[in-house]
């Protein structure tokens, strides 16, 4: 036997590949299946099975492509209405993969159709706990993301939560490997730790959620200091139950190169948004007017599907040269098919054509110690629980994720810093900011984390931290 997990970091996910005597078992694939596809030739293993915790939120997964490529047969737990065809399991139903078996608990609360998957080895022991978005490390799946297509609240699905980690996971054997969906970083979380795998024995002592004294209590404390999760969710979640288009055809259609001509006609004719992957160190300097920037070396995906919302939004891709087909998976895993195609020659090709280039105005922490008065205003755009733990003195903490909302506080006419903890986001913020016709800033390089060795005044933390 061998289980293998398989975590992409950009979307802190986790998938698993197991494998028993020739046949094995793929738990929430990611969207492209290549991968899945050596790893079976390697092995010399036929796919038996695709098992699905739940109707992902936040990635689009890889199990109808699987289907179509190995005809392997899908798995749900109970609850679950897909619009395709595929094994909708009962609650403690038992499926053989070579000399191993899996047995469904169906475990509603993240969703009403969550369920996880139990490893029980050739000698009969339970050995591994596949728990979906049910039980993290650290932390349970959040309870609002399923409640408006369900009737119910998210209290009324923290409730189902508690009783199904009190009744299916808390009796299990301490031994029990945990391998959740995913780790910290992911928006289906709050407090997860950065281990990806644990015994479950550990955590039933270190999990805050496993320790409420009531159900009362459970629920209090999973629903308390929810934030509104990205809009991409739901699309996702749709993408997941309906269906979608296969992989290979989105990116033999986004891999189209595009001369300057063409990339500027569509840009006028289709709507499109112009997205550029390149860094923030890079972009600053110049850039095709318009352009959003999220850098392809950073949580890429999750930010797009925040930033951007709208899966069928076409997008042309400006991106340096060999990453493009990169940016076109990464953007498939969150459900953004609609890519038209990349400028071939990137922007230096726009730029030697002639045609007009953009700056953002950006500055280094030395330069902004020497300008920096007590008036200023900065916006820091980090998450509220960094911002706490210190920031600068009397600047205004805006995130990044709730940009739409705040945008059209900001008054054009009034100067102000931008900044987040080290470049990556604030660039995000100053790309839509001037795409939405802010120009009156200055984007700080390298973010909090060098602007507090400077001698800015803080708050918060120490000067000399």
């Amino acid at each position: 036997m061998k289980i293998e997990q398989i975590y992409t970091g950009c979307l802190a996910q986790g998938a698993y590949y197991i494998v028993s005597d020739g046949e094995a078992a793929i738990i929430d694939p990611l969207r492209e299946v290549q991968p899945y596809l050596e790893r079976l030739s390697e092995d010399k293993a036929s796919l038996k099975y695709i098992f699905e915790t739940h109707f992902h939120a936040d990635f689009v997964s890889g199990h109808l492509d699987l289907r179509h490529k190995t005809d392997a047969q899908i798995v749900y737990g109970p609850k679950a209405k897909p619009e395709f065809e595929a094994i909708i399991a009962k609650d403690g139903e038992i499926f053989n993969i070579g000399k191993i078996k899996i047995k469904v608990l169906h475990t509603p609360g993240h969703t009403l159709e969550s369920s996880c998957f139990l490893l029980i080895d050739d000698e009969g022991i339970e050995r591994a706990l596949f728990s979906g978005d049910t039980l993290f490390l650290g932390d349970v799946g959040r309870p609002d993301l399923a409640q408006e297509s369900t009737g119910f609240t998210n209290k009324d699905l923290a409730g189902m939560l508690y009783d199904s980690l009190m009744t299916k996971i808390i009796p299990l054997a301490d031994h029990i490997i945990v391998y959740p969906a995913h780790g910290a970083g992911s928006a289906c979380g709050k407090n997860m730790q950065k281990e990806t795998q644990d015994s479950l024995g550990n955590q039933k002592k270190t999990n805050y959620a496993l320790n409420q004294k009531n159900r009362a209590s459970f629920i209090h404390a999973v629903t308390e200091g929810l934030k509104p999760p990205p809009g991409y969710f739901a699309m996702n979640v749709e993408m997941n139950r309906k269906g979608y288009e296969e992989f290979d055809k989105v990116l033999q259609k986004g891999s189209r190169p595009l001369s300057v001509e063409a990339f500027e006609q569509l840009a006028q004719s289709s709507e499109a948004l112009i997205l550029d992957t390149r860094s923030a160190e890079t972009f600053h300097k110049f850039f095709i007017p318009q352009s959003i920037n999220i850098g392809i070396k950073g949580e890429f995906a999750p930010w797009v599907g925040t930033m951007i919302v709208d899966v069928n939004q076409p997008i042309l891709l400006v991106a340096e040269e060999g990453t493009e087909k990169e940016a076109i998976t990464r953007l498939s895993r969150v459900g953004f098919d609609n890519v038209l195609g990349y400028l071939e020659g990137g922007v230096t090709g726009w730029q030697q054509s002639g045609r007009q280039i953009d700056t953002i105005h950006r500055i280094s922490p030395q330069e902004f110690v020497q300008i920096y008065t007590e008036g200023a205003r900065v916006i820091d755009v980090r998450k509220e629980s960094e911002y706490e733990q210190g920031h600068v003195q009397n600047s205004c903490n805006k995130p990044l994720a709730y940009i739409h909302h705040w945008i059209k506080e900001l008054n054009k006419e009034e100067h102000f810093f931008l900044h987040c903890a080290g470049g990556y986001r604030s660039m995000i913020a100053a790309s839509l900011l001037q795409a939405g016709g802010y120009r009156n800033f200055t984007e700080l390089a390298g973010g909090f984390n060098q602007i507090k060795t400077t001698g800015v005044p803080l708050s918060g933390i120490s000067n000399k931290d």
